[in-house]
């Protein structure tokens, strides 16, 4: 599990500017899929973002109550907690469009 950086009240102004992105993903250890979603959500926070995310990787192996907590049903699977609304997206966010969508950048 990669651990990010708390928030402040800056990064949860919802009308602030440089709002800060929370996103969770969940992954089963090293799997193509895993790794693959790994690389294009850094990918997609670097150059979209750009440092105004927090990301959290979960690998469900290591982590299995949250798993149940989260009540996953399929992996790896992105979770967006703010800005809400809450919003999942499932797969190896190969598709940055659909991803940027989900996120609410769609370009």
């Amino acid at each position: 599990m990669i651990e990010s950086s708390p928030l402040n009240d800056k990064d949860t102004d919802p009308d602030g500017e440089g709002q800060l992105y929370v996103l969770h993903l969940f992954v089963t250890g090293a799997s193509l899929y895993s790794t693959r979603a790994i690389k294009n959500i850094r990918h997609i926070c670097d150059q979209y973002l750009s440092g105004n995310y927090s990301l959290e990787i979960i690998d469900v192996h290591q982590q299995r109550e949250v798993a149940e907590e989260e009540q996953l049903i399929a992996l790896p699977l992105l979770i967006k907690r703010f800005p809400l609304p809450e919003r999942r997206l499932i797969g190896d966010l190969s598709d940055t469009r659909k991803v940027l969508n989900g996120l609410g950048l769609a370009t």
